[in-house]
């Protein structure tokens, strides 16, 4: 039975309704139409609450709790800068070691720029690429870190270096690189040894090769035409330093708790002040507006090493995000009161940002909004207003033929940032595969001219309407193509691949 687990003196005396708080999220499963979501609620060193709703995978019974697994995406992101704090603490590199220094293969779309990125600029997102710029390079792909990585030049820059905000997965992929290099054990071996065992975060993995070892996990969800549909996990064993933990309330309500006591584990501590301080300062800042109320009387946010900075009435908040293939989750703590929520979700349409302020709300006593309803309708708003695929539908020219024939498309198509693009006829089908991303292959239905629709051979959570342009010179010979993929997190036109 999913119960809560934990009620303390502590929260009886702070007069904090849980069964409320209960309630509201059973609600808001139900109106959010999500498969199902865990929520946790550590304070003053205790996991107070915990309970799952809904269920695992759509069109069975089985209901979450405290120890079912989810993939907790880019919330590694801080289990990185916490290992490359205790690097920093042994004397192995500095924040400001430059990155070339140890992975001499590095390079940017600058050699200056390229020589000067130092570690803390890997880890707070002001290299000069833009947000999820180049996340196709390792979307779904088979190449390891450093051949990953060896394609990160191409990427042309958003932003002057240390002067804006693009969140970058790619410098991520290469901390976890850093990290594997001066250590001599992979990014996965240095989180479990020096966080995961010493925390007893016993049954939270880095890949998705360990889940049925484990036992008692989540199925990721994609989402279209309102529809929740079970997907397959992605394999994200090769950028796990971006975003590979999958683990659970019970395992991540430890890892709250010991930041909380910033870092320190009973007699062991394990992060220095010096370390928790650089952490949890901000070296890349957003605008807020303070000509106007907000909703946290908030005068500051920006990003830390790992963590998303904020004030949240008068009090500081430290949390971050995470989304993986079918599974969106949050993790948030307020210092100053020792507390701490996290929320999992496995679906696309999630409500981990209003579960996260309504239950911080009630904790500080403030008469808050209801989250949930006003982020819905926001969502709904959102979605109803994005016309991007009804748009391209609507703009299909009928009774249209291609130009150029089956044997012209045909053939190998390079893009400097990925590799190789093959486009081959098969018993009359024409498909597209994609060189080191099997999972992205797609037939090629006509759509009109000489524009193909991508009817991809397995579902995605990212995106799922798509066509690819097969762009011809003056005399009809095929030079390249060019995709037409709309989706906020995967950049198909970033490609531009020409055929070879």
């Amino acid at each position: 039975m999913v119960t809560i687990f934990m009620v303390t003196l502590k929260a009886q005396a702070l007069k904090i309704d849980l069964n409320h708080l209960d309630s509201y999220y059973q609600k808001m499963v139900k109106d959010w139409d999500l498969p199902s979501m865990t929520v946790g609620i550590v304070k003053d060193g205790n996991l107070i609450f915990s309970k799952g709703y809904g269920v695992k995978e759509i069109g069975k019974e089985e209901a979450p709790d405290a120890n079912t697994l989810y993939a907790i995406a880019s919330n590694s992101k801080a289990f990185t800068t916490a290992v490359m704090a205790m690097l920093v603490q042994e004397g192995k590199l500095t924040w400001d070691t430059k990155v070339q220094d140890i992975l001499q293969y590095f390079e940017l779309y600058d050699p200056t720029i390229s020589s000067m990125v130092s570690i803390k600029d890997l880890l707070c997102h002001r290299v000069g690429l833009g947000t999820f710029s180049g996340d196709f390079i390792w979307y779904k792909s088979a190449l390891e870190g450093e051949e990953l990585i060896r394609k990160f030049k191409d990427i042309p820059p958003a932003y002057e270096f240390r002067s804006g905000y693009g969140y970058s997965n790619l410098m991520y992929i290469t901390a976890g690189e850093v990290i594997e290099t001066i250590t001599g054990k992979s990014w996965s071996e240095n989180v479990k040894e020096r966080i995961l065992d010493p925390l007893g975060m016993d049954r939270t993995v880095a890949s998705i090769h360990d889940i049925d070892k484990v036992g008692n996990y989540a199925t990721p969800h994609g989402r279209e035409n309102e529809k929740n549909f079970p997907i397959e996990w992605a394999d994200w064993d090769n950028v796990a330093a971006t975003g590979g933990l999958i683990s659970s309330i019970n395992d991540i309500s430890k890892w709250m708790i010991w930041n909380l006591n910033h870092g320190i584990l009973g007699q062991d501590t394990m992060l220095t002040a010096t370390s928790r301080n650089i952490i949890w300062t901000p070296h890349n800042t957003y605008t807020v507006d303070h000509t106007t109320e907000n909703d946290f009387n908030r005068h500051f946010s920006g990003y830390g090493l790992g963590w998303g900075l904020s004030d949240y009435h008068g009090r500081l908040r430290a949390g971050h995000t995470g989304g993986y293939d079918g599974f969106i989750t949050a993790v948030n703590l307020i210092p100053d009161e020792n507390l701490g929520v996290v929320v999992l979700t496995n679906g696309m349409k999630s409500p981990i940002m209003a579960v996260t302020y309504y239950t911080i709300d009630h904790f500080l006593g403030i008469d808050g909004k209801d989250w949930s309803m006003e982020m819905l309708t926001g969502r709904n708003m959102r979605e109803s207003n994005d016309l991007r695929i009804p748009t391209r539908k609507e703009s299909r020219k009928s009774d249209t033929s291609p130009s150029i024939d089956y044997s012209n498309m045909e053939g190998t198509y390079h893009a400097s940032i990925y590799g190789d693009i093959m486009v081959k006829e098969e018993e009359g089908i024409m498909r597209i595969y994609f060189e080191h991303s099997p999972d992205l292959s797609a037939m090629l239905e006509h759509w009109h001219h000489d524009v193909w629709k991508l009817n991809w051979d397995k579902d995605h959570a990212w995106f799922s309407f798509g066509t690819v342009k097969f762009d011809t010179d003056n005399n009809l010979k095929v030079t390249g193509l060019t995709f037409d993929v709309p989706n906020d997190d995967i950049f198909f036109h970033e490609l531009t691949p020409i055929k070879k």
